[in-house]
């Protein structure tokens, strides 16, 4: 086994047994859950349904908007509590431990990342199947086998991107004190930038912007567009095409920029291109640090 691999074993066995940082890695999940019960998705219903009548599948429609912005947050967020070992490491001076043996500083340093992308990524197919579940069992239906490819791809990206970017500001960090107070700020943020405390649509336009050049907020307008393409047919079925344009574009199923409609080649491009771009700045920051 090579030392990566080595490294990456033991960074995953510390985060999975300290059940307090999982936890808290789920923490923005789980406070937009408490929302979503308490009134986001009764005043949501409610719109739908002043908007095209009650027609069948509006529940199907918001708990699938929901549940993708859910997928997006928790592409980031997890993978940001994994890059809390780094810090853990680096405050209790356990990364002398690592850098006293014959070992590469570079490689201890991809094995924080590789083992954050790698629990980013497994515990949000674990919340892609649960979301599913919970859909299916308030009357929704699964996407196609091609559409649940393409979403585990899209959240593989979107781990890959935020990661990347996180990594760049935790290099930065150096206590676990001021490693918490980011946690808690991207906590924060993080369901606006998604659209989900408040829609993107109803945003005023310089906010959008600033809104649409965010990855995650392209990851979550992607997962829409999977997860939301059967319900939105049925709700909105007989209805004016302008109700259906304005609930797509208010509710982030599509971006825009001014009046022009981000494709996805560009809201992937810009998924890739950000994690590949913030990778080359990690790099060059982590080669010019003297305290790692």
């Amino acid at each position: 086994m090579s030392v990566i691999s080595r490294l990456v074993a033991r960074n995953l066995k510390v985060f999975l047994r300290d059940r307090t940082s999982v936890f808290f890695s789920f923490l923005s999940v789980i406070i937009i859950i408490g929302l979503y019960a308490i009134f986001l998705g009764k005043l949501q219903v409610n719109g739908i349904r002043n908007a095209v009548g009650d027609v069948p599948g509006v529940r199907y429609l918001v708990d699938a908007w929901i549940m993708s912005g859910l997928l997006a947050v928790n592409t980031v967020t997890v993978g940001l509590g994994a890059l809390g070992i780094m810090v853990h490491d680096m405050e209790n001076r356990l990364m002398l431990d690592f850098l006293v043996a014959p070992v590469n500083r570079m490689k201890i340093v991809v094995s924080y990342l590789i083992s954050a992308c790698t629990i980013g990524f497994l515990l949000s197919l674990v919340t892609l199947v649960v979301s599913q579940v919970y859909i299916v069992s308030n009357g929704g239906s699964l996407p196609d086998v091609a559409g649940l490819l393409k979403a585990v791809g899209i959240i593989a990206l979107c781990v890959a991107s935020s990661l990347s970017i996180l990594f760049l500001f935790v290099t930065f960090i150096h206590t676990e004190s001021a490693f918490s107070t980011l946690s808690t700020v991207l906590g924060t943020m993080i369901g606006f930038v998604a659209g989900i405390y408040v829609p993107v649509g109803v945003l005023p336009p310089a906010v959008q912007k600033l809104v649409n050049v965010v990855p995650v907020s392209h990851g979550a307008a992607l997962l829409r567009q999977i997860f939301m393409e059967k319900p939105l047919q049925t709700v909105f079925q007989g209805a004016p095409e302008n109700v259906a344009a304005d609930y797509i574009r208010v509710y982030g199923v599509r971006l825009f920029w001014n009046d022009v409609e981000i494709g996805m080649p560009v809201m992937l491009g810009v998924l890739a291109l950000s994690g590949l771009v913030f990778l080359v700045l990690s790099i060059f920051r982590l080669r010019r640090m003297k305290d790692l």
